[in-house]
């Protein structure tokens, strides 16, 4: 009995956090009609779960407000890089946007197979931490379909890696390479460490 009259309707929905590509609209039209739903009855993982799917939103938290409020606080997708001609992945090297309207050319660019995603952005994240001392940047991380490595530094550098042994063929990038690239007056166009021992 004290619980029916501890259960009022769902009077106010409030979204809170700061949004940038989430609309209100968009959280509205996920929470649904709360018609008839009440605020100790209803279903908060339904919730979420709904908020969640939409496409940039990363976390969704539903709480309970006394006396007749749903929270609903949101964490939005932070894009890390590009992945092939329109993607983005966020931090974790989770492809979110499959095909984004704009998308941030200052993001490196990974490509490679599906469902290859979070290898590649493991790759980069590797190569970016063993560059940054050296002064190098790192602008693209490409996986071809044969299992084949390339990367572009930020000075337009291609360095073509081939299949195998990619980490004992950066090591050498990084010290036999890297530092003689530094010496010369004008970049190279590319560097092709796949057939040197």
């Amino acid at each position: 009995a004290l619980t029916a009259l501890l259960d009022r309707p769902i009077s106010r929905i409030a979204a809170v956090g700061e949004f940038e590509r989430v609309s209100a609209a968009q959280v509205e039209a996920a929470v649904g009609e709360l018609d008839g739903q009440r605020f100790l009855s209803a279903d908060l993982d339904a919730l979420r779960d709904r908020v969640a799917s939409l496409v940039w939103v990363d976390e969704a938290v539903v709480r309970r407000r006394w006396p007749d409020t749903i929270e609903i606080a949101l964490t939005e997708q932070v894009p890390a890089a590009r992945w092939q001609e329109r993607g983005l992945l966020n931090v974790r090297g989770e492809l979110f946007v499959a095909q984004a309207r704009h998308v941030p050319a200052e993001l490196p660019h990974l490509t490679g197979p599906d469902g290859s995603e979070a290898r590649v952005a493991e790759e980069y994240l590797r190569m970016r931490d063993r560059l940054l001392p050296a002064g190098l940047s790192l602008a693209a991380v490409e996986l071809d379909s044969r299992g084949a490595w390339r990367i572009e530094l930020g000075n337009g550098l291609d360095v073509r890696f081939g299949r195998l042994d990619l980490d004992a063929r950066f090591d050498r990038f990084m010290t036999v390479v890297a530092p003689m690239l530094a010496s010369l007056g004008r970049p190279a166009d590319y560097v092709d460490l796949r057939y040197s021992k």
